[in-house]
């Protein structure tokens, strides 16, 4: 069972930034997603932005350019800077990583770890 351990949450002010990680506790097979969603209080749980094996990323439109996604494939990790924070982006941030075998997948969660932007 893949395990994911996440870090770098804090508190931190509006404009200020911000780095987070999540390393997998053993390697991953080769084709497989790793991302960040995030889940605010009243709110559902969204996508933050997501990273293919190949490195092809995707975002929310709410974080693009502020935001950004990346891997260490080596040391199976996944990253997310985070830059100009905003107070809406208050929420518990979890790693994700999908991992495909063909047609079927596993998803595999981090504990989560929050972020407190203050106004």
């Amino acid at each position: 069972q893949v395990q994911l351990v996440e870090s770098g949450g804090g508190l931190v002010q509006a404009g200020g930034s911000l780095r987070l990680s999540c390393a997998a506790s053993e390697r991953i097979f080769s084709m497989n997603t790793m991302g960040w969603y995030r889940h605010a209080p009243g709110k559902q749980r969204e996508l933050v932005a997501t990273i293919t094996s190949g490195g092809s990323t995707n975002y929310a439109d709410s974080v693009k350019g502020r935001l950004t996604i990346s891997r260490d494939n080596a040391k199976n990790a996944v990253y997310l800077q985070m830059n100009s924070l905003k107070p809406e982006d208050t929420a518990v941030y979890y790693c994700n990583v999908k991992v495909f075998y063909g047609i079927s997948h596993s998803d595999y969660w981090g504990q989560g770890t929050q972020v407190t932007v203050s106004s």
